[in-house]
């Protein structure tokens, strides 16, 4: 009997170990567009995938909205696109893949434990040149929120088994001005769903049904335009 129990516990084990790798394990990110093959429609990968690894601190956000401590991951778009997909994963999840950009603060504080309930939003500046972007221009620039998300189902689950990983898909719309995703200067706003502090690493990707040759993907304006100068 004795020799059972410990057989049980140590796959128990076992089970709750691999439930917490796979937890963090990011699957494909697919676009919206469906194509069908046979009987069943599969959803098709996005073509063109930037990640970025950041790490957000406690008294370091950007800006305090709606009574929420939101951090920005400024994006430059170099072309049209008819579809934009944004996830964020915290804590950041271990990834192969092409385009990675590592903030220094992610560097740091890699081995760091903590994670955040995460709460996305994809909004749109008034500026649509890279002439336009300085720090004084951002400063004063004009923002519309496109879209924005709290908890997807879609989204692996975090170390605490809970379902608070985000994703959104936003299509241009053509027939709004402020709707279409034109070329120009994004960003992705970050917090937490409820009021308090953000703190962990995260992984945030930024997806396109379209190349995206040029793409920049920055926490700074500075880096930014280091980025999309080069």
């Amino acid at each position: 009997m004795n020799k059972l129990f410990k057989i049980l516990i140590a796959l128990l084990v076992v089970f709750l170990a691999t439930e917490k790798l796979s937890a963090q394990k990011l699957k494909v990110f697919n676009s919206s567009i469906t194509k069908k093959i046979g009987p069943k429609k599969v959803a098709v990968p996005y073509t063109d995938v930037t990640s970025y690894m950041g790490y957000a601190s406690p008294g370091t956000e950007d800006e305090i909205k709606d009574g929420k401590k939101f951090y920005y991951i400024y994006l430059w778009i170099p072309v049209v696109v008819p579809e934009i997909g944004v996830r964020m994963i915290s804590p950041a999840a271990s990834i192969k893949a092409k385009n990675i950009v590592q903030s220094s603060e992610y560097t740091e504080n890699s081995d760091s434990k903590d994670y955040f309930d995460t709460y996305i939003t994809l909004e749109r500046s008034n500026i649509f040149t890279k002439q336009e972007i300085s720090e004084e221009g951002v400063a004063n620039a004009s923002w519309n929120t496109l879209a924005r998300n709290d908890d997807s189902s879609e989204m692996p689950k975090n170390p605490g088994g809970r379902s608070y990983n985000s994703l959104l898909r936003y299509e241009s719309n053509l027939n709004d001005p402020l709707g279409s995703l034109t070329v120009g200067l994004y960003r992705i706003g970050f917090t937490t769903y409820k009021t308090g502090e953000v703190s962990g690493t995260f992984l945030a990707q930024v997806a396109s049904s379209v190349k995206l040759p040029g793409v920049g993907v920055a926490k700074t304006i500075s880096t930014l335009l280091e980025q999309i100068n080069d």
